[in-house]
């Protein structure tokens, strides 16, 4: 069987910060029917991912293109893979059957065939698939490992997180308040440092929109010094957490926002500082640490039974809707995971 098959794509690469005219929605025939033979799956996709380092893929020349199979450079034209939740139509592939749900690598489309590559079948154990995307996804297993594998906090050892109300800033600091930390957020809204104190539990938070000397903000809140800082933005920020660190202090480095858009901006912190404090920065990957799957989702599960962790998700209905979601995260409108719902989870009809 033949249907037709939407995808959003890019007109030409995006050097600057992106716009809607960037985009396109392409239709293309596509086949529900596995050949004889083959290992490939069609999948029906319910809920695609909207993350900020797919700009990298995106531009002329990114040093991340030769750095990861995950950040290869996006063809003007071409289907763009994405992190999502689906629903097999059909497989010729053993590990999968038809109307398996599965999450993994699929695309910004209605539809994806994949050779099994990054492609596990999903028990959705009671929860929306939603949060199979975020909280129980790539962005749930980045703020996990970043937090604990890299940072080892300590109980009542001071944590700042900046863009804490975004899709991973979020779940760091919810990881290191159960574990008796100190935590203190940066957001660029009024709404969003509320948000972060009243409803996630953040000990303080502050609109860096508002501050005209970040270190001065940051010595404000960390009067004695901070220990781990989980860096999302790049910039300024990271400058401004490396002045205020304490001996030893660690750094995980997720992303750096600030800088995607913007190819004069650089961060220089204060290498005297970095040496003599003896301060660890390190950059990461999830999928560095996908052996640590299982262990992350029956810890965030556990918390999110007894209450000690909250979901915040931010869902736009619709493919049209990725261009602008994807715009969004760069204007920071998004408040938790941006997440695209392509289709309802109607079955193949």
């Amino acid at each position: 069987m033949e249907v037709t098959n939407k995808f959003i794509a890019i007109k030409a690469t995006i050097d600057g910060e992106p716009q809607e005219g960037d985009f396109e929605l392409k239709i293309q025939p596509f086949s529900l029917s596995v050949k004889p033979g083959s290992n490939d799956v069609i999948i029906k996709n319910l809920y695609v991912s909207i993350d900020p380092y797919q700009i990298n893929r995106m531009k002329t020349v990114s040093s991340s293109q030769k750095a990861s199979k995950f950040s290869t450079r996006i063809a003007p034209g071409e289907v763009i893979d994405a992190y999502g939740v689906g629903k097999v139509v059909a497989s010729g592939n053993p590990k999968f059957e038809k109307d398996d749900y599965v999450v993994g690598l699929l695309s910004w489309g209605e539809y994806s065939i994949s050779h099994g590559f990054m492609l596990s079948k999903l028990d959705p154990m009671g929860f929306p698939l939603s949060y199979h995307v975020g909280l129980l996804g790539l962005s749930g297993l980045t703020a996990y490992t970043g937090l604990f594998e890299i940072c080892k906090p300590k109980k009542g050892e001071k944590v700042f997180v900046s863009a804490a109300s975004g899709s991973v800033g979020n779940l760091v600091g919810q990881y290191a308040k159960t574990l008796g930390c100190y935590v203190v957020g940066c957001a660029g809204s009024p709404d969003k440092v509320k948000l972060l104190k009243e409803k996630l539990g953040f000990d303080q938070a502050f609109n860096y929109k508002e501050e005209t000397d970040l270190n001065a903000t940051l010595e404000r809140y960390f009067p004695d010094g901070i220990d781990v800082y989980f860096d999302n933005v790049g910039g300024e920020m990271l400058e401004a957490a490396i002045s205020n660190m304490n001996l030893y202090g660690r750094v995980a480095l997720c992303g750096v926002i600030s800088e995607y858009t913007d190819v004069g901006k650089r961060a220089t912190p204060n290498m005297m500082d970095v040496i003599y404090k003896r301060i660890m920065i390190r950059g990461y990957l999830a999928g560095d640490y996908m052996h640590l799957f299982p262990e992350f989702i029956s810890t965030t599960i556990d918390h999110l039974s007894t209450g000690k962790m909250l979901v915040l998700e931010d869902i736009s209905i619709g493919l049209e809707s990725v261009p602008s979601a994807f715009i969004g995260l760069f204007r920071g409108y998004n408040v938790g995971k941006k997440i695209v719902q392509v289709s309802d989870d109607l079955g193949d009809k």
